[in-house]
C-alpha cells in the first residue's frame, strides 16, 4: 500500500454500471489520492481483478451483467480479507443495506452520496489494519466467463 502524506493511498477498482456514478466515485477518490481502475459491470470487475488484486473494491450492488452480490461472494472465496464497500441506488437499497453484513461486504453506502462520504468510508476501510493489504497480488482462482 502506498501512503501519501501520512495517509494510506490504494489501488481501488470501481464497478458500476452507471458511466457516471463511476465518474463522480473515480474524481472523489483520484483527489484523495487514490488509484483507480474502473469497470463497468461485474464481469469486468472480475477480470480486473483476475488481473490486479487491488487493496479496496467499491461495487454496486444492483447490475446487469453479473451483479454486486455475485462479485463479493466469488471474490470473498478467494480473498477473504479484501475490503469491500457496497453502494447502490435501487429502489430496494434499504433491503440492500440492512443485509450487506450477509452479502459479505464491509460497508455501504446509499447513492446518492457525498465526494467526503466515499472517502471517509474507503479511509475508515483502509485504516481497518487488520483488513488492509498490499495490492499485487492475483486472483487466477477466479473462474473466467
Amino acid at each position: 500500500m502506498l501512503r501519501r502524506r501520512g495517509a494510506r493511498v490504494a489501488e481501488i477498482f470501481i464497478i458500476d454500471d452507471h458511466p457516471g456514478d463511476r465518474h463522480i466515485m473515480a474524481e472523489a477518490l483520484t483527489g484523495a489520492g487514490h488509484q483507480v481502475r474502473q469497470a463497468k459491470d461485474g464481469v469486468g470487475g472480475l477480470a480486473l481483478c483476475r488481473e490486479r488484486l487491488p487493496t479496496l473494491v467499491v461495487t454496486d450492488i444492483v447490475m446487469a451483467a453479473k451483479d454486486g452480490i455475485e462479485n463479493i461472494r466469488e471474490l470473498r472465496q478467494v480473498a477473504p480479507s479484501l475490503p469491500i464497500l457496497a453502494v447502490t441506488g435501487s429502489e430496494h437499497a434499504d433491503f440492500y443495506l440492512n443485509a450487506i453484513n450477509l452479502l459479505g461486504a464491509d460497508a455501504a453506502l446509499p447513492k446518492p452520496f457525498r465526494f467526503d462520504q466515499l472517502v471517509q468510508a474507503v479511509a475508515d476501510l483502509l485504516n481497518d489494519s487488520q483488513r488492509c493489504r498490499l495490492a499485487g497480488g492475483k486472483l487466477a482462482e477466479i473462474p473466467a466467463e
